[in-house]
């Protein structure tokens, strides 16, 4: 395969920020790139350097000729006057000719919109972009990139403000696509469904980059193997060099060949293990831990039929639910689904138009706002980092110098001068994540936390969610988050059947995989032929009030049923193994063959998960 661009020995600094230093890296055809790092360690600086939109401070940046790089910014910005079509069509004119050198004619010029805006899916072409919602303008960037008929497409976080059904679209778009991608994101869900090459680039590396062929997952475990192999590395050089520091004290001099030598290789080591200690300070993570109260009561919020409509439209009917310590709540769906009200509802913010919610009494919610409102823009990091003021913050009983608490959260002293209107929104979020770590609550109430943040920081995120001992509820498009921490998943459709009926209720989902399916089974209908009766759409059942008891089979099931778990997780692992092979991955046809078999081990595993709690669940009713 040809190479499309390279970068050789590229460097980039912005005043004393160095992004990165002496990178080098190939890109070839027919590469579907994930791009992943860290907040600030020049992701979107890369793409623009690629497309040509900002130089190399030092290095090459070689780019194949002929073809055509068109980048995909985080921000969109179009004239508000403008109609969806209009923007299509000024887009396609900055192009000018075609691939083979000829100018687009008018009637090639709105064949290609035309396809355009049917990929996209909008319904009205003459529609003002002004009043287009942030779901919909992420959508017309995205179209109007492929409009432009790319040879390598470069985006930049394109999940940001997608709902469920923008990213389902997106990731089918780029599934079939005939061009090459480069892609940076946050969204590991879609990085795995998506790119084939995963590349993080960071300084904890030696060369300033680790990419593997292979999707997201892989790419974690190849990733903790590598650092932990550097630490290893660390620990024996240390070692050796703790052996050469004796041999120097004995005050050994240079007068042999053999001493000389050894003193020269001496003090490359100590270069050595210099660098590698720096490469695994930068490894360092934001440290986040959520107070609980210690609080044990069973029920902390209890809803019960909650309904709620704006402007005669239901958005959501007949919600009941139960939250305790430990239990974890995750809501999803479209925007505009009612997702934001839901949540204002259990704040207390908003009352439900039918239905009753109950507290516990002196019950502590803490909040992260998805749109930041609650951080003063004009306000110092210091001042943000600590709202009650002084030079440390109180911290689960103990004061902590605020430099201390600023660089738990990835802080450096001289920003805390800096006015928060300055900082990026990873950065923000960073301020509410530590601010809610000083309010000790018993539900903590969670509105999109992952916008802005990085994967490492995600990861951190992810763990502190499960090791909290109060309630969570979290609304968030985040699959992999929401599959990891949550225990049940709320699904917010305005379509669902019957919603506007007294009986409607909403299903609970285990997991996204079901959400899925149900969303997939609902568009089948629709597509249905008219004039024909449609079936009613089969919805995941409810989960089922459990039966007083369990019958012989069900104890002999539930003894048994861990067994049968570790069986069929051992398949899936034997499957993963064999699928990575030199000889499966030439072999087209053997893949297809075991990624099917994959798939239906990795349903087995999540059917007998769900039947093991479901059996567990009626063992914990008999006994209570």
């Amino acid at each position: 395969m040809s190479v499309l661009f390279s970068l050789k020995q590229v460097s980039k600094a912005y005043g004393d920020d160095t992004l990165f230093d002496d990178l080098s890296v190939d890109f070839k055809e027919g590469e579907q790139l994930g791009l992943i790092g860290m907040n600030g360690s020049g992701k979107s600086t890369l793409l623009k350097l690629i497309a040509g939109m900002s130089l190399p401070d030092e290095g090459e940046v070689a780019l194949k000729k002929g073809e055509r790089f068109i980048y995909l910014a985080q921000e969109d910005r179009f004239d508000p006057d403008l109609t969806i079509e209009q923007v299509l069509v000024e887009g396609l004119k900055s192009l000018e000719k075609d691939d083979s050198g000829q100018v687009i004619d008018e009637r090639e010029l709105h064949r290609r919109v035309n396809r355009s805006l049917g990929k996209g899916a909008f319904a009205d072409p003459s529609q003002k972009v002004g009043k287009l919602s942030g779901g919909w303008k992420k959508r017309l960037a995205i179209t109007r990139a492929l409009c432009l008929d790319p040879t390598v497409l470069l985006l930049d976080e394109p999940t940001n403000h997608l709902d469920i059904s923008g990213i389902l679209w997106l990731e089918s778009l780029l599934r079939q696509a005939a061009f090459s991608f480069v892609v940076v994101s946050h969204d590991r869900a879609f990085l795995e469904n998506i790119c084939q090459n995963i590349m993080e680039i960071g300084p904890c590396y030696e060369n300033g980059y680790f990419k593997i062929p292979g999707q997201y997952r892989k790419f974690e475990k190849e990733r903790e193997k590598r650092l932990e192999a550097q630490l290893k590395q660390q620990a024996s050089l240390a070692s050796k060099m703790r052996r050469e520091d004796e041999w120097l004290k004995q005050g050994a001099k240079a007068r042999s060949t053999k001493a000389k030598y050894r003193i020269q290789e001496a003090a490359r080591l100590r270069e050595q293990l210099s660098a590698i200690q720096e490469r695994n300070r930068q490894t360092a993570r934001v440290d986040i831990d959520f107070s609980g109260t210690g609080r044990q009561t069973r029920k902390l919020i209890r809803a019960h039929n909650i309904a709620k409509s704006f402007q005669d439209k239901v958005l959501f009917s007949n919600i009941t639910f139960e939250i305790g310590p430990g239990f974890c709540l995750g809501v999803t769906g479209d925007n505009g689904s009612g997702k934001s009200t839901f949540l204002s509802i259990l704040e207390r913010k908003l009352e439900p138009d039918t239905g009753t919610v109950k507290w516990a009494e002196n019950l502590k919610i803490a909040v992260f706002d998805q749109n930041r409102a609650r951080l003063d823009p004009e306000k110092t990091l210091k001042e943000a980092l600590n709202p009650a003021g002084g030079d440390s913050v109180n911290y689960k009983g103990n004061p902590l110098h605020v430099v201390t608490w600023a660089k738990r959260f990835l802080f450096m002293p001289d920003q805390l001068d800096m006015p928060v209107k300055r900082l990026s929104g990873g950065e923000k979020a960073r301020i509410i994540l530590a601010n809610l770590m000083l309010e000790p609550c018993d539900i903590l109430m969670l509105d999109e936390p992952t916008n802005d943040l990085d994967i490492l920081s995600l990861e951190v995120l992810e763990q502190s969610i499960k090791e909290f001992n109060g309630g969570v509820i979290i609304v968030s498009h985040d699959r992999f988050l929401m599959d990891r921490v949550c225990h049940r998943i709320l699904y917010l459709d305005p379509d669902m059947p019957g919603s506007n009926a007294p009986d409607a209720h909403p299903v609970f989902f285990k997991g996204f995989d079901q959400i899925l399916k149900y969303r997939q089974e609902k568009e089948a209908q629709k597509k249905k032929p008219a004039g024909k009766e449609k079936d009613p759409v089969k919805s995941p059942p409810r989960p089922a009030k459990p039966s007083k008891g369990l019958s012989f089979k069900d104890k002999y099931e539930l003894e048994h049923i861990e067994e049968k778990i570790l069986d069929a997780e051992t398949r899936v692992d034997e499957l993963t193994g064999t699928i990575q092979a030199p000889e499966t991955v030439n072999d087209p046809t053997l893949m297809a063959k075991l990624c099917s078999d994959l798939e239906q081990a990795q349903a087995l595993v999540s059917d007998l998960y769900n039947r093991w709690e479901e059996l567990e669940d009626r063992k914990r009713e008999t006994q209570g």
